[in-house]
C-alpha cells in the first residue's frame, strides 16, 4: 500500500467539476481513480462518453491519449498498462463501440494485464426501444472481466458522489489484483447534458466526503501485498526435494516482472539447475548472470536427448512457447513446481505436482539461501555441451545462407537491443522464432507480448501504448498480416515520445500456416486461398498513409542503419516456404550435433 500512495501525494488532483450533474459525477470518478494510482487512460471519442472524457482529460495526475479507433484503444491501454504495470483506464462511447474493446479485454484476462473499461451508455428507459447507438452493454464481456459494474444514473448528491468514488476505488482494487489482477467493466449511463451546460442546481451534495473525499488519499484504500513470502517449512521441504534431485531443471515462461532474474540466476547457482528461459520471461537477456541460460532449448527438445531429461522441474511464470518442450516436458514422468504469484492456472501439460501461490522473488532469493550448494555438476554440464552444440550448428547454418531468413533476422535484431529497449512481439511465426534465435546478451531490454489469447490482432496498438507508458524506445516485431490487422493502430503512434521501429517480416502472407500438415495435404491453390491468404500488401504505402519512414532491408548490415532511423516502418521481405526449409536444415543440424557430443 505505501508504494501506492507515495507516489500519489506528490500528485495535483483536479477537484469536482460543479458545472452540472454529469460533470460532477464523472470527475468525483477520476478524481479517485487518480488518488488510487491511475497515471494513463486512452479515449475513444464519441458524444455519450462526453462527461467521463472531458474529466478524465482535464484530470491533471493521468496522461490521456486519444485514440479514434476502439479496438486499437483498447489495445494501446493493454499495452501501457502491460509496460507500467499500472491499471490503465480506457473509454468508449455506446453501441459496437464498447463490442470493439473485447480483443483486448480477452487478452487482458488471459494474461492478468490490469484494464480498467469506462464504456457510455444509453439511460434505462432509452434502451430496446429503439433509441440509435445502443445496444445490450449489460455483462457484455462476460467472464473476461474480473467485475462488472452498472454504476447507474445517480443524482449529484452526497450518497451518488460517495457512490461513484467508491466504484472508481473498487475497479482500481480488483484491476490491480484481487487477488489477480485482469480488467474490470464499469457500465456509466448518461443522460442529457452531456457537455459541460451549467446546471449548478443539479449539484446538491454538502458533505465533505462526497464533495472532496479525503483529500489526497483514496476514499476506500484497498492495500496490495501481493503474493505471500513463502513459509519456512515450505523452503525446507523444497530444499530436500532439490538435494534428492540431481537431474534438475528451472523453466521461465511468460513473465513481466524484470526483477525476478537475479534471484532466478542464484537459485540456478545455488542449485546447479540449468534454466530454460524465453525472452518474455526477461532472464533470456539482461544484467543478470546468466551463465545457467539455456538459449536453445528449442532445438534441443525436437531432438529429445535422453541424457537431458529432467526428472523434476521449477517453473516460474507460464510455459514457455515452444511446441516441442512443451511437448517433451509434458511426455516425461517428472516432478514438476510451478511458483505462481499470481494467482493464475498456467498449466497446460495438466501434471504439475504443486502450483505454489508465493511471491516468486522471495520463493527463489530464499531457497537459494537455503540451499547449500550443487551436489553434481554432470547434468548441467550436459545441458551446456549440448547448448554450446546446438549455438554452434544454428550459428553455422544461417551464415551458409544466401538469402535473409526470418531466423537470420531475430538473431541480428539481438545484437541491436540496447539497455533501455522495449520489445513487443507479435504472436504467430515472430514470438517462436524469436525464441528459438534470440541469443542472451547483458543489454537491459523489457520483453512484452500479447500471449494470453495468442492473437495477432491490435499487436501495433499495444507495442505504440507500452512505447507511450514506459518512455523508452520501442521494437514492434510483427508479420505483414499483424500490420494489417491493426493498421489503423499506427496513427497512435503520435502518442510516443521515443522512437518506435516496426519490424515486419513480410512473407506476403501467413508463414505459420506453412509448417502445419495441410501444407502438404491440401492443393497449393486451395492452400494459398484459405490459409496461405496473399495480400500483396505495401508497407511503403502503408507508411506514407501515416507520415512515417519507410526502410527495405534486404541485406542483413542494413538492419543496423534502419534501426537508426528513428520511428519507422523497417519492411524485411522473406520467402516463408524457404523459411519452412531453413527451419528444417536447422533442426536437422542440431539433431547431428547433439548426436555427436553424446557419443
Amino acid at each position: 500500500m505505501a508504494a501506492d500512495f507515495v507516489l500519489v501525494r506528490r500528485v495535483r488532483f483536479a477537484t469536482v467539476d460543479p458545472t452540472n450533474r454529469n460533470t460532477a459525477l464523472a470527475s468525483a470518478m477520476v478524481e479517485e481513480l487518480a488518488r488510487c494510482g491511475v497515471r494513463n487512460a486512452v479515449i475513444a471519442p464519441g458524444s455519450r462518453s462526453t462527461p467521463l472524457a472531458l474529466a478524465l482529460w482535464r484530470q491533471p495526475a493521468i496522461d490521456v491519449a486519444v485514440v479514434v479507433d476502439e479496438r486499437s484503444a483498447a489495445f494501446f491501454a493493454l499495452g501501457g498498462a502491460q509496460a507500467s504495470g499500472r491499471p490503465t483506464a480506457v473509454l468508449c462511447t455506446s453501441g459496437t463501440a464498447a463490442a470493439n474493446l473485447h480483443p483486448a479485454i480477452c487478452e487482458a484476462d488471459e494474461t492478468g494485464v490490469p484494464l480498467i473499461v469506462l464504456t457510455a451508455d444509453r439511460p434505462p428507459e432509452l434502451r430496446g426501444i429503439g433509441a440509435g447507438q445502443t445496444i445490450d452493454q449489460l455483462k457484455l464481456y462476460g467472464s473476461a472481466v474480473r467485475w462488472f459494474c452498472e454504476v447507474g444514473t445517480h443524482e449529484a448528491d452526497d450518497t451518488g458522489l460517495r457512490h461513484y468514488r467508491s466504484v472508481a476505488c473498487r475497479a482500481y482494487a480488483v484491476a490491480r489484483g484481487d487477488p489477480r489482477p485482469g480488467p474490470v467493466h464499469l457500465n456509466l449511463a448518461w443522460r442529457d447534458p452531456l457537455g459541460p451546460e451549467p446546471r449548478p442546481e443539479d449539484v446538491t451534495a454538502t458533505s465533505e466526503l462526497a464533495l472532496s473525499g479525503r483529500g489526497e488519499r483514496p476514499l476506500t484504500a484497498v492495500p496490495h501485498g501481493g503474493a505471500p513470502p513463502p513459509s519456512e517449512a515450505m523452503i525446507e521441504v523444497f530444499a530436500d526435494h532439490i538435494a534428492e534431485s540431481r537431474r534438475g531443471l528451472i523453466v521461465c515462461g511468460r513473465q513481466p516482472d524484470p526483477n525476478l532474474a537475479e534471484p532466478v540466476a542464484e537459485l540456478a547457482r545455488a542449485s546447479g539447475y540449468p534454466i530454460v528461459a524465453e525472452p518474455t520471461s526477461q532472464l533470456r537477456i539482461g544484467p543478470h548472470d546468466r551463465s545457467h541460460v539455456v538459449w536453445t532449448y528449442d532445438a534441443i527438445a525436437r531432438a529429445r536427448p535422453e541424457t537431458l531429461s529432467p526428472e523434476f522441474v521449477v517453473r516460474f511464470g507460464e510455459m514457455p512457447t515452444s511446441k516441442a518442450l512443451r511437448g517433451w516436458i509434458g511426455a516425461l514422468d517428472r516432478s514438476e513446481h510451478v511458483v505462481d504469484g499470481e494467482f493464475g492456472w498456467n498449466e497446460p501439460t495438466n501434471a504439475a505436482s504443486v502450483v505454489m501461490r508465493v511471491d516468486p522473488r522471495a520463493f527463489a532469493s530464499r531457497l537459494a539461501a537455503t540451499i547449500p550448494g550443487p551436489q553434481d555438476t554432470a547434468y548441467a554440464d550436459s545441458w551446456r555441451a549440448a547448448d554450446a552444440a546446438a549455438a554452434e550448428a544454428i550459428a553455422e547454418e544461417l551464415a551458409q545462407a544466401d538469402a535473409v531468413s526470418e531466423p537470420a533476422v531475430h538473431a541480428a535484431l539481438g545484437e541491436l537491443y540496447a539497455d533501455g529497449d522495449l520489445v513487443y512481439t507479435a504472436s504467430s511465426m515472430p514470438i517462436r522464432d524469436q525464441e528459438a534465435f534470440l541469443r542472451p546478451s547483458p543489454a537491459s531490454v523489457r520483453f512484452l507480448a500479447n500471449r494470453g489469447a495468442n492473437g495477432i490482432d491490435g499487436l501495433i496498438s499495444s507495442g505504440i501504448g507500452a512505447a507511450a507508458a514506459s518512455g523508452r524506445p520501442t521494437w514492434i516485431v510483427t508479420g505483414d498480416l499483424g500490420l494489417y490487422h491493426d493498421m489503423n493502430g499506427l496513427a497512435a503512434v503520435r502518442e510516443a515520445s521515443t522512437p518506435v521501429r516496426i519490424v515486419v517480416l513480410n512473407n506476403n502472407g501467413g508463414g505459420i500456416f506453412e509448417f502445419l500438415p495441410q501444407a502438404d495435404q491440401v492443393d497449393r491453390e486451395e492452400f494459398e486461398a484459405i490459409l496461405g491468404t496473399p495480400l500483396g500488401l505495401e508497407p511503403a504505402k502503408i507508411a506514407d498513409l501515416y507520415g512515417l519512414s519507410h526502410v527495405v532491408v534486404n541485406d542483413l548490415g542494413e538492419l543496423s542503419a534502419a534501426g537508426d532511423a528513428g520511428t519507422a516502418i523497417i519492411e524485411v521481405p522473406v520467402d516463408r516456404r524457404r523459411n519452412v526449409e531453413v527451419h528444417r536444415r536447422i533442426a536437422d543440424r542440431v539433431a547431428e550435433a547433439l548426436a555427436a557430443i553424446s557419443r
